[in-house]
């Protein structure tokens, strides 16, 4: 039994004390332990070695004690087992030497066997469950199908992405039948990670908000319902899609559990756009972290005030920057600890 249960129970709709939270990429990038693995061991070794995972996952737990822990890990684990091969640039950031640009290109990218594959994984799971020893349930995560079509077929980062959207536009059949096996591989990957012992699962459609409304709908939701669909029974699922206030209404009426809010979109349209009845997570704008101590807690306590304490998951509206003070962001957390008391 989990000692601290608050987030599942938001995820849930129950009625709360105060509510839970915990900030995206917390296991990461601001926190000098993490810099000192950092130094140590490139991104995908510690990724795929189980046991610097789940130290990464457990050191925010220690040190800011949130109330979820997240898998440390990456979305572009899935395309790297899908056969195309990803690096992480210094300067760059991710980087596909390979990118896909036709039709016989995605004919040679293939759905995994998970375990094979991805079973580091896996075996980052068991270990970190062991280590937080039932403290607080541990999220695991994908990205959106649409997402990491981006990256594979971009190449890299991008401001618009426009290689992408180009791709789906002027080569639909290829485009859809690439969205199609990401999908397939995602739904087998978080069935495992729910096997192996995450309590909720969160998929990230970070470039969601680069399509328009009705091409989210055609390259992106049509292909985040069915991992929802998937996966409901097993585990709750939260949605997060950054720039996508255009589509909550939609994912208000779909399977999600909850759906994650960026900080454009205020608490009141929040609510309103996907229907008032399910859980939202966020939207702190992370670079608000930079602010002053007494601002931040005052902030914190507004946000809650506007979304309500039940059916709410405190968060930020995107990842944690890596420029913010370990106080600060000890700050935001205790700020939800406070409220109401």
């Amino acid at each position: 039994m989990l000692k601290n249960d608050l987030f599942l129970k938001a995820l849930k709709g129950e009625t709360v004390q105060r509510p839970p939270v915990w900030m995206m990429r917390q296991a990461g990038r601001y926190l000098p332990e993490f810099i000192a693995l950092r130094d140590k061991y490139d991104f995908f070794t510690r990724c795929q070695t189980p046991e610097l995972a789940a130290e990464i996952t457990v050191q925010p737990i220690r040190r800011i004690a949130p109330d979820a822990a997240i898998l440390f890990s990456d979305i572009l684990v899935v395309p790297q087992a899908m056969g195309i091969e990803v690096l992480m640039k210094e300067n760059i950031g991710p980087f596909v030497p390979n990118p896909i640009r036709s039709m016989a290109d995605v004919h040679r990218v293939y759905v995994p066997d998970i375990q094979e594959s991805l079973g580091y994984v896996m075996d980052a799971i068991k270990l970190t469950k062991e280590m937080l020893d039932d403290e607080v349930p541990l999220i695991g995560f994908a990205g959106s199908p649409w997402t990491i079509l981006c990256y594979a077929v971009e190449g890299r980062g991008s401001k618009s992405f426009d290689m992408a959207k180009g791709f789906c536009f002027s080569n639909p059949a290829a485009a859809h039948t690439l969205l199609q096996k990401i999908t397939d591989t995602t739904i087998l990957y978080l069935k495992e990670k729910v096997k192996a012992g995450v309590n909720a699962v969160q998929i990230f459609d970070s470039w969601g908000g680069m399509l328009s409304p009705v091409d989210y709908q055609e390259f992106s939701w049509k292909y985040i319902t069915q991992i929802v669909e998937a996966l409901a029974d097993v585990a709750p699922v939260i949605v997060f899609g950054k720039g996508c206030w255009f589509a909550l209404g939609e994912m208000g009426k779909s399977r999600a559990s909850a759906l994650g809010v960026d900080w454009t979109c205020s608490a009141r349209n929040a609510r309103y756009l996907s229907g008032g009845n399910i859980t939202l997570q966020g939207n702190f704008d992370p670079s608000r972290l930079l602010s002053p101590i007494p601002t931040i807690k005052k902030m914190v306590h507004e946000m809650i005030d506007e979304f309500g304490k039940d059916k709410y998951i405190v968060n930020l509206g995107h990842g944690i920057l890596p420029n913010i003070p370990v106080d600060h962001a000890k700050a935001f957390i205790d700020a939800v600890k406070e409220y109401g008391q």
